[in-house]
């Protein structure tokens, strides 16, 4: 096994630069953090470039000992793959207050849309979601997350939403990056063209105002688009739809969060399928 007890060790410097988008850019590289994220990766037979740990973090509760246990003796994981590392190592690549003793690193191309839909099962899914510049990593993840739950067949992300590889969103999304396929950096062109292999003639802009939600029969096919959190939907989005849905409010509200519209939506989908 590797041990790395000193902060400056270039692995560790390296591991930093995976904290901002040019750095995952440039070496093809993203983290995902803590125990519950490497024990679905293991599941999933999707095996990690690298993985730090420091065993007497992962020690201190009883989940923690077996998934040590398990990454210690994964034949698929190599000793030089493996690299323990001190409390202050951990904390230095750790993105959270307060780390939880492990950082896998895994390669981007690992995570397109092709190959998590090769590892996808046959299903019916109505929805493809387009998030039209989404800024918050925290609404980022947990969109990505409800998406997952409700089953959304393809995500698709405009060039100035969040980075979706983002340590912040890839902890919020807790595990979507694995299984739900999404697609980032994608110009107006390419979302008109996956919404008409999708869903040709049914794009739904959410927007206050207009007609409601759950009056629209969301069995079949349809793209719903989610704005931007300070400017709403852009020029473009507006195009695209070929109509507007909202969330009724009340007590003069004015709108809701992002990750609550789009949650809202897709799971009046699920209910209506059900």
């Amino acid at each position: 096994m590797v041990l790395i007890t000193s902060q400056s060790n270039p692995r560790i410097s390296k591991l930093q630069t995976l904290h901002t988008p040019r750095g995952r850019k440039k070496s093809g590289l993203f983290l995902m953090e803590g125990p519950h994220l490497l024990e679905a990766l293991l599941d999933a037979r999707l095996w990690p470039y690298e993985v730090y740990y420091q065993p007497d973090l992962l020690q201190r509760t009883h989940a923690g000992r077996a998934l040590l246990e398990r990454l210690l003796h994964t034949p698929d994981l190599s000793s030089q793959q493996l690299i323990e590392v001190s409390e202050q190592v951990i904390e230095a690549v750790s993105d959270t207050q307060q780390t939880q003793g492990v950082v896998s690193v895994l390669p981007l191309n690992a995570f397109t849309p092709d190959a998590i839909r090769r590892r996808r099962a046959v299903a019916n899914r109505p929805a493809l979601l387009i998030l039209d510049d989404i800024a918050d990593p925290g609404n980022m993840g947990t969109i990505l997350r409800t998406a997952l739950a409700a089953n959304v067949a393809l995500v698709l992300l405009t060039p100035n939403c969040v980075d979706w590889f983002s340590p912040k969103v890839v902890r919020a999304a807790a595990g979507a990056h694995l299984a739900l396929p999404v697609e980032s950096n994608a110009s107006w062109d390419i979302i008109e063209l996956r919404v008409a292999e999708h869903a040709p003639g049914r794009v739904l802009l959410a927007e206050a105002g207009s007609a409601l939600y759950y009056e629209q029969d969301l069995r079949q096919p349809f793209a719903l688009v989610i704005g931007n959190e300070a400017h709403g939907p852009s020029s473009a989005a507006r195009a695209l739809a070929t109509s507007t849905i909202s969330i009724p409010l009340a007590n003069n509200v004015e709108s809701l969060n992002a990750a609550m519209a789009a949650g809202i939506i897709l799971y009046e989908a699920v209910r209506q399928r059900h």
